[in-house]
């Protein structure tokens, strides 16, 4: 299977002596990538410098082929990065937004017309083409900027955080505008059922360095019962102490009749995955 996106001990140290990512290795090789990891992770800094908009200290990464140092101006013509601070302009609409950004990107006024009736006919915004974004819902202008994505025919979509701050049924309709890019998507989230409802794999990070990478099943699989407690237990594993709660994870087949006074009883999930810090890996 051909490697998207190839990353080598990648590392970054800020000028204020922070250093945001340890020396990160990963092969990406499927269409959808999801990154999770608490705020100060490293996902957005590695996201930015894939996405050639930072400069690593050190390693390598490469998109599609294409070194984003040496290469970063050609790779720019393949790519769309969507941060997660993007909002649209209050005052422009929908059709206007897309027409303006693929024109930019070298469309013609004619070719950009076009794209952009496609992409919001897609993502179903083409009734609110001339509506201004001010007036919009907050899944209605994050799906302009996947339709900008999908109207550039780009063949590499970063999206950090693209559902942060929306309500529920705004990130069922971000979802389902992302599940019709068609190139390869990476995102960040927070939102492990967006994770998991998207992703065909699965990157961890936590103090910048991948902790753990792969499916969902198969990331489940690997830190099953290997949890120990930080705080205020025995240490015995499976057991685990967020505040006043106290957790012991067991497997599915378990979780109805297992029993252990003090302790909520619970099958490890990706969410708990996310929280959990000091896993043990089984060899």
């Amino acid at each position: 299977m051909r490697t998207i996106i190839e990353i080598k001990d990648l590392k970054k140290r800020y000028g204020d002596g922070t250093v945001a990512l340890k020396g990160v290795n990963l092969n990406l090789t499927k269409r959808l990538t999801t990154v999770i990891g608490r705020n100060g992770a490293g996902k957005t800094t590695m996201m930015r410098i894939l996405s050639t908009q930072l400069m690593p200290s050190s390693g390598k990464a490469v998109v599609d082929g294409l070194d984003v140092v040496r290469d970063a101006w050609m790779l720019r013509k393949k790519l769309v990065s969507i941060p997660q601070e993007a909002s649209p302009m209050g005052f422009l609409t929908p059709m206007e937004h897309l027409k303006t950004y693929l024109i930019a990107r070298g469309s013609t006024m004619g070719q950009a017309a076009k794209d952009a009736e496609n992409a919001l006919r897609t993502l179903e915004l083409w009734d609110a083409r001339n509506t201004p974004a001010d007036e919009l819902s907050g899944g209605m202008k994050r799906k302009i900027f996947v339709a900008m994505a999908l109207a550039a025919n780009a063949e590499v979509v970063f999206l950090d955080e693209p559902t942060t701050g929306l309500d529920p049924l705004s990130r069922l309709e971000v979802w389902s505008a992302v599940k019709m890019l068609k190139g390869t998507v990476v995102l960040t989230t927070h939102y492990m059922e967006e994770a998991q409802e998207l992703s065909e794999e699965i990157a961890m990070v936590d103090h910048g360095e991948c902790i753990g990478f792969g499916t969902v099943q198969s990331l489940l699989k690997k830190f099953r019962g290997m949890v120990r407690a930080e705080t205020g237990a025995d240490g015995a594993k499976g057991r685990y102490t967020i505040g006043n709660t106290k957790i012991r994870y067991v497997k599915l087949r378990d979780a109805e009749h297992y029993v252990d006074e003090g302790y909520t009883i619970k099958p490890i999930t990706l969410e708990d995955l996310f929280v959990i810090r000091g896993v043990e890996l089984e060899s």
